[in-house]
This record gives C-alpha cells, sequence and structure tokens, in this order.
C-alpha cells in the first residue's frame, strides 16, 4: 500500500512547487484575521476613546461597573456622576462603559 502512495506522488516531491504557494494559506489567513479581528478592534476602540472625549454635563451614561447616572461635572481625566438617588461619584473617564440612551435602544 505504501508503494502505491509513493508511486502515484509527482516525481520530485514538493520541491516543484513554487515557493510562495506554500506561504499562501498562511498569508491569506493573517488577512482574513485581521479583516475579521484586528481592525474592528481597532475601530471599536477609535469610537470609544471620541465618545469619552466628547462626554458633557447631563449626559446618561453607564460605567464598566453598570453603573447608570448622569455626568453632573467634566473635568481632565474624571466625571462626576450623580445617580439617581442623587448621590455624587467621581470616576476615571476610561471607566465609562457607552451612553445610556445608546444601550436602551439595543436592547429593544
Amino acid at each position: 500500500m505504501m508503494l502505491n502512495i509513493l508511486l502515484m506522488a509527482p516525481p520530485g516531491g514538493a520541491q516543484e512547487q513554487n515557493p510562495l504557494m506554500s506561504f499562501l494559506p498562511i498569508l491569506l489567513m493573517i488577512v482574513v484575521f485581521y479583516f475579521f479581528m484586528i481592525r474592528p478592534q481597532m475601530k471599536k476602540s477609535k469610537d470609544q476613546k471620541k465618545f469619552r472625549e466628547n462626554l458633557k454635563k447631563g449626559d446618561k451614561i453607564v460605567t464598566i461597573g453598570g453603573l447608570h447616572g448622569s455626568i453632573a461635572d467634566v473635568q481632565e481625566t474624571t466625571i462626576i456622576l450623580e445617580t439617581e438617588n442623587g448621590i455624587k461619584l467621581k470616576f476615571e473617564k476610561s471607566a465609562v462603559s457607552l451612553d445610556q440612551s445608546v444601550s436602551l435602544a439595543q436592547q429593544q
């Protein structure tokens, strides 16, 4: 059986194959990985950074910890978040996850 397989192989084995053709599947996987994984993540990160830079007083937001509230004050790197009970909490801007109105629209 092994002899039959060897006899059916093309003469010269894989040496006649173009070296570029052996790397083509790997290159194709890298391109697919870039367009389906890396590029969307970079776009999402860019959009989130832009959103955090454009925060203003009165915006309703959700933190990464799940706390809902509206912005009472915006500073350089922090925000003061006012909850429903009137409690004011200080958070880093990086702790802001998304706009609450966007999260409500996605749920419906």
